[in-house]
């Protein structure tokens, strides 16, 4: 700074640098967050972390590929985050872990994008422009948003390889998925049949068991019931029901179960009808008979083999095979229709099964009347041509025409749609190819238990279940843009072979130069038969897409062709996987199967399966609905970090699901990030100030970390404890994947950190116990807060780093890293674990819980000083732990005296409910009422010792921790007086004495205007670092008095040179002037006090002309303190002042003094 007074001009020196740089009060997060990935991106921080660690142990990750067709929501951020979370942590602790993304190319999330876009609706569309043309098209949009999931992703914190990724649509990808699939081939797993399978008529293509499971809508369906006349009774009919009227002209059969009773009444003279009896009562309510009169009562089985008029005559030729007849099935239930099903075996897998069974159709020949779009063929000539549920309408007029309809309503249930088009699926008879899953249950189920599922009741009962119902899995798909099943046939279909490799594809088929797998590539390839049939021509399917992402741990590393088995075993299996709930069906059951089919192993060693992310209202996330904001602006306008943490500190991590509503983000910052960044920039001030003071730099010492956490402040010892319990628990936890259990202790240690280490110990933070002291506080807070910052970067990348990059500058050489991410996670020093200290605290937090909550009932504020404190405790060990931390009570809670009292049953009694689930369950009939009475009875002597043991003899029974609810509160006396606020826990009751006096109210407005005057020097942006002497004036004598008698605890407060105004020279400048309750104070930056007479008498003639002394003032107002200092250190305490022709040699302490305290000081001498 450059200050000019008359001729003069004179330049300040820059002061002592100092060690940090300063933070501010309101930091702005997502700014911050920007910074850091522009420091990560100049830094090329990620490739920089993988660099240095290239010679660590492997740590190998799966990335389940997403697909690019569509922008990441909070599902794949959350996924992400976990991932990251724990990647992250693998590399802080030691690891080289490479993490590439993956991307699902194929199947129909593309497809369905393409033909959405071009209106196409069915296999003619793709035939008229060609397999190629169509495949083009699909390869144009499969990276569409790829550059934004690139953005989003990284701005969430997530460091992973997008340079390097995989696509599924590789070439190397692709033919390791071949050599996979030979694998399986070759172990006789695979082959073709015909089965009903869930199917898009929307995609036209078959869909697996799980991916029909994966979106169930409630809908509302026809509900009808139709008569089936008998051959053999004039005017007896059979009522089936259905809710698919479109399946009616594929009827070939009735079912019923052979063990249910049914009924045959008459409902009209001469006119009867047969149903089960269980839906008798349901059947007559919904037909609203006046009669039904029951004239025959007999067996499902008795009905088996009658003959019954069919509904059409599409099929009439097959009555010679058996069909038009009731047949028998357990897959019959009593819940809903008539008890007797209508059986279309092309349509329903039981339908299939039951025909199969009784041998009216054969799967080979089994006919389906339907196109790959669910429009009726040929043999429904009535409606050829026809979607199938336009049909509905116009089957219901023709049956109710022909009088076969019964009963016509709506019935609303769940039902199955597709995951890509939204639209119902049907069950529909389809040839295809199938991996005998059955086949290798036993292995899939003892390799299931050999991984860590996280948590560990998805892998024991639902994946389990899953895994113990395996069916076959159905890998083919009936599309155009995939993955070529590698299946060359001959016309009949019994010459087979498989192709692993495209080496094997181009030796067998004599064609060379193979750069694409795709079918526009390999379809019009042929294979020379070996069994003189011609040529073997690939069929026509394409693999189900999870078959792709199930063999990602091969194909990923191009294995066996580019990976040596050798350098495999390294990578395989995976130390770690994540995704969502939605994947135990999926991706997870892929994995396993292919895994186990290919290498009798399972794929990964631990796997955390988390929830899913719902919006607030608790629906799916649609953006249609508007019930969830937009990524994006949540990271700008809150933080990514509040974001993860967020996600990563709820249910969803234990596989539960999350309403995610934006004010419990923004609840983050405030509850967790802002208390977190108060107290690191609480420790740079008080370093600053340290500094100022000591005219030393600040250096962490880790050597003193052992020497305090074991002989040093209580509080210091406990925190230091703490925090290596912390560390202790987290690694502990980690090494299980417990993110469930680890997130609340960070948290839990984070609020011990700001609101009790930082907030009990501010003074000794400030110096006031001398510098040796200050030295180690500041140490301990320093040490603790770079290892919580270490230890939470995993979680939070960013605001780790910001503070990181300023803490690091107080680090030794030796410690420094650039980046926080390439430190390591610390280890723990079990001899600093003190169990005995942390107990000492928790008493203090007990007490001091109390009186906080005791102070808020009586809406007290803690300004205001109270008398006493009493402890009321039997446990003497509890009683000792309070005496000796009295002063942190003290200075806590404003009270003037802690008393103890180790009467217990003066004060408090006990009361104690007992938990009726718990005992009851586990006692059964003991659990009476004389047992009841007995825990109603029980002394605070007995429930004392109970809370102390955690168990109770009682009747012969033992009661356990969690089978009583214990209370414990003070006698009606006391909470009765109204001088006395009572509150108690189970661990102590608390007693404030609430008595008013002239002394306490003198203290009250001494801290108020303490206070005050910290308020306004904050919002003067006046610092802590910053020099400054404080001045009062009043008119009013007592509040003159009342601040003079308590003026040593105001001084405590403000820290700062504090003066009547009077004492104020008048050449000062006031900074801030501000009032409290009709007193004055002006704050004044520390300035050069002088001794106007000494200076006058030096100065002569010229000291008596009036501006003299006031220009010496302005002179020294150019320099400010700080040069002055400096200029009297190098001067042996004397200061050269040449003004106007007048040379003066000044000298500390005589003639200039620097602040007033220090000339009041020596005036006072």
């Amino acid at each position: 700074r450059t200050y000019f007074l008359g001729k003069l001009n004179i330049r300040t020196i820059t002061k002592m640098e100092p060690t940090f740089n300063s933070v501010p009060d309101k930091e702005n997060f997502p700014q911050k967050e920007r910074d850091v990935l522009k420091f990560w991106e100049q830094t090329e921080a990620f490739k920089t972390q993988l660099e240095k660690t290239k010679n660590s142990p492997p740590y190998t990750f799966y990335d389940g590929p997403p697909f690019a067709t569509g922008l990441p929501h909070y599902g794949n951020l959350l996924a992400g985050t976990v991932k990251d979370v724990c990647t992250r942590y693998a590399s802080m602790n030691g690891f080289h872990v490479e993490r590439r993304f993956g991307w699902d190319c194929h199947g129909l999330p593309v497809e369905y994008e393409v033909d959405k876009t071009n209106g196409f609706k069915g296999h003619e569309d793709y035939e008229k422009i060609g397999i190629a043309a169509y495949n083009n098209l699909c390869r144009g949009i499969v990276m569409k948003y790829s550059q934004a999931w690139r953005e989003i992703v990284g701005r969430f914190g997530r460091w992973i390889d997008f340079d390097n990724d995989y696509k599924t649509m590789d070439l190397s990808y692709m033919e390791s998925i071949w050599w996979v699939f030979r694998q399986i081939f070759d172990k006789g797993l695979v082959h073709q049949g015909s089965r009903v399978m869930p199917f898009s008529t929307a995609c036209g293509t078959v869909l697996s068991n799980f991916e029909a499971g994966s979106d169930y809508r409630d809908v509302s369906d026809p509900s009808l019931i139709v008569s089936f006349p008998l051959v053999s009774e004039k005017n007896t009919a059979l009522l089936a029901w259905t809710t698919t009227p479109w399946t009616l002209p594929s009827n070939l059969a009735l079912s019923v179960n052979p063990d249910f009773k049914y009924v045959k009444l008459e409902i009209e003279e001469g006119k009867f009808y047969i149903v089960g009896e269980p839906h008798l009562k349901e059947v007559s309510k919904m037909m609203k008979w006046k009669q039904n009169k029951i004239v025959g009562t007999f067996l499902g089985k008795e009905l088996a083999g009658l003959k019954y008029v069919p509904l059409f005559d599409y099929f009439k030729e097959l009555a010679e095979d058996g069909c038009f007849q009731v047949l028998t099935g357990n897959h019959v239930t009593g819940d809903v229709g008539t008890g007797i099903v209508h059986t279309a075996c092309a349509f329903g897998e039981d339908d299939f099964q039951v025909g199969i069974k009784h041998g009216i159709v054969k799967s080979e020949t089994l006919e389906c009347p339907l196109d790959k779009n669910g429009r009726f063929l040929e043999r429904i000539h009535d409606y050829k041509g026809m979607y199938i549920k336009d049909t509905d309408p116009l089957i219901k007029k023709r049956l109710k025409e022909n009088g076969r309809l019964i009963y016509s309503g709506t019935i609303k249930h769940s039902y199955p749609f597709c995951w890509r088009s939204g639209t119902p699926l049907i069950y529909r008879a389809i040839k295809a190819w199938f991996i005998d899953v059955p086949a290798i249950k036993k292995d899939l189920m003892e390799n299931n238990l050999k991984a860590r599922w996280v948590p560990s009741s998805i892998q024991e009962k639902r994946f389990h279940n899953w895994l113990q119902d395996a069916r076959e899995w159905c890998f083919s798909r009936n599309r155009y843009w995939g993955n070529p099943i590698p299946i060359w046939a001959s016309e009949d279909g019994k010459e087979i072979v498989c192709i692993g490799s495209i080496k094997e594809l181009e030796e067998k088929s004599g064609v060379t130069g193979i750069k694409d797998l795709h079918r526009d590539y390999v379809d019009d390839i042929t294979i020379p038969s070996q069994q003189g049939k011609g040529v073997l021509r690939r069929i026509p399917e394409v693999f189900d897409c999870w078959f792709e992402s199930g063999s990602m741990p091969f194909a990923q590393f191009h294995y066996p062709f580019s990976t040596p088995e050798e350098k495999f075993k390294d990578i395989f299996p995976a130390d770690f996987i994540a995704e969502g709930l939605d994947q135990t069906r999926g991706w997870f059951y892929t994995l396993n199967v292919i895994s186990t089919a290919v290498k009798g192993c399972n794929p990964f060693k631990n796997l955390i399966v988390h929830g899913l992310v719902l919006g607030a209202d608790g629906k799916k996330m649609s953006k249609s609905k508007k019930n969830y904001p937009d990524p994006m602006y949540i990271a700008n306008e809150i933080g990514a970090d509040a974001v993860r943490l967020y996600m990563i500190s709820s249910p969803v991590v234990k596989a539960e699901s999350l309403k995610f509503k934006e004010e419990e983000v923004r609840n983050i910052v405030k509850d967790v990030i802002l208390p977190w960044h108060n107290a690191y920039r609480f420790l740079i001030q008080n370093v600053s100030r340290w500094e100022l003071t000591t005219k030393k730099h600040f250096q962490y010492d880790v050597e003193l970390r052992n020497k305090v956490g074991k002989e040093g402040n209580v509080m210091d010892r406990w925190i230091i404890a703490a925090n290596q319990g912390l560390i202790k628990y987290i690694r502990e936890e980690m090494s299980s994947y417990r993110l469930y259990t680890v997130i609340p202790r960070l948290l839990k240690f984070l609020e011990q950190l700001t609101n009790w280490y930082v907030k009990l110990n501010r003074s000794r933070l400030k110096g006031v116990n001398g510098s040796e002291d200050w030295f180690e506080a500041l140490n301990t807070l320093f040490d603790v807060l770079m290892s919580i910052t270490t230890l939470m970067a995993p979680y939070t990348p960013f605001v780790t780093e910001t503070i990181f990059q300023n803490l690091r500058r107080g680090l030794p050489e030796e410690m420094k890293e650039s980046s926080i991410h390439y430190m390591r996670i610390p280890h723990y020093e079990g001899e600093l674990i003190d169990e005995e200290i942390n107990n000492k605290v928790k008493s203090l937090q007990s007490v001091i819980d109390l009186g906080r909550v005791i102070r808020d009932q009586k809406k007290i504020p803690l300004k205001t000083p109270l008398k006493s404190l009493t402890v009321v405790c039997k446990d003497q060990q509890f009683v000792d732990w309070c005496n000796d931390l009295q002063f942190y009570i003290k200075e806590e809670l404003n009270v003037l005296e802690v008393k103890c009292e180790m009467d217990e049953n003066k004060y408090l009694k006990y009361s104690a409910l007992p938990n009726f689930k718990a005992l009851g369950q586990r006692l059964g009939k003991k659990f009476n009422k004389t047992m009841k009475e007995a825990i109603n009875k029980l002394t605070n002597d007995q429930l004392s010792q109970y809370v102390k043991e955690g168990k109770l003899a009682l009747n012969g029974e033992e009661i356990l921790e969690d089978d009583l609810a214990l209370k414990k509160e003070f006698l009606g006396e006391y909470k009765s007086k109204e001088v006395l606020g009572c509150g108690a826990n189970l661990d102590c009751g608390v007693i404030l004495d609430l008595e008013k006096s002239k002394e306490l109210d003198d203290m009250r407005f001494a801290k108020e205007f303490a206070s005050a005057i910290q308020k306004a020097r904050k919002a003067a942006n006046i610092n802590i670092e910053n020099l400054v002497e404080i001045f009062y004036e009043t008119n009013k004598e007592e509040e003159q008095t009342i601040i003079e008698n308590n003026k040593t605890q105001i001084v405590d407060v403000i820290r700062v040179p504090f003066f009547k105004y009077s004492e104020m020279p008048k050449e000062f400048i006031v900074e801030k002037k501000d009032v409290y309750e009709g007193t004055t104070f002006y704050i004044c930056f520390q300035q050069v006090a002088l001794d106007n007479e000494k200076i006058k008498e030096m100065a002569g003639e010229k000291g008596n002309t009036p501006d003299f002394i006031p220009n010496v003032a302005k002179y020294f107002q150019a320099f400010g303190v700080p040069q002055v200092k400096k200029r009297l250190a190098a001067n042996n305490g004397k200061f050269n002042v040449n003004l106007d022709d007048t040379n003066l040699v000044l000298e500390e302490n005589v003639h200039l003094f620097l602040g007033l305290s220090a000339k009041l000081k020596k005036d006072q001498i």
